[in-house]
């Protein structure tokens, strides 16, 4: 059986676009969200081989250790011409400095060395993992995608990570051309149109309920 979301909840991530954005897709809800980085919680190893598996462990060890659900994501970006690359090990392209420039500027390089430069040649999709889980063990899990192209060079500030070189199908403009409301908003202030957006929607259906 499902489990609702009530009171205070973690949000287990360190990363301030996420947390940015995780922030504003439960701020309809009424829950109240503090975060591992806030609460001074270690980072947990991902040792899992998938998007789910890290999800999972980043929202129980927060779990454990807070007394209260955890809230967790584990996303990226999955390269078909490069076998999946940088999938699960995305935010690790991008090294201890978070320098996604450097992360962006090598898929460039591996694409080209495989001859990639046409858009059927540059596919990709973007995945989010989203766990909720509780003390006692009990936890929710959903997965969401989407699907797009890879652009060189990177346009737009906006967004974070690999956001500026990925145009989503039926756009024009990158994730990091896109107003955060327009990405990730839920109807009908935006079109739930990111991969984290489109799992938030799932994950909604079966643990949140609107203010």
């Amino acid at each position: 059986m499902h489990r609702r979301i009530t009171g205070k909840l973690v949000i287990a991530t360190h990363n301030p676009g996420k947390l940015a954005e995780m922030k504003e897709l439960l701020a309809p809800y009424g829950i109240e969200a503090v975060s591992a980085g806030e609460l001074g919680l270690d980072e947990p190893h991902e040792t899992g081989n998938d998007f789910r598996s890290n999800a999972a462990i980043k929202a129980i060890a927060a779990a454990k250790a807070t007394k209260l659900p955890s809230f967790a994501d584990d996303s990226g970006i999955v390269v078909d011409a490069l076998d999946g690359a940088p999938g699960i090990y995305s935010a690790r392209w991008a090294g201890p400095a978070k320098d996604f420039n450097a992360a962006m500027a090598q898929i460039e390089r591996l694409l080209l060395e495989r001859g990639s430069t046409t858009p059927d040649r540059r596919r990709a999709h973007f995945v989010s993992a989203l766990c909720v889980a509780w003390p006692d063990d009990h936890l929710e899990e959903v997965e969401a995608r989407v699907d797009g192209t890879l652009v060189w060079p990177p346009r737009g500030t906006a967004g974070f990570g690999y956001d500026p070189m990925f145009q989503p199908d039926g756009h024009s403009r990158t994730f990091g051309e896109m107003e955060s409301i327009e990405k990730h908003g839920l109807p009908p202030l935006g079109l739930g149109l990111s991969h984290r957006a489109r799992a938030f929607v799932k994950l909604a259906e079966i643990c949140l309920e609107p203010r």
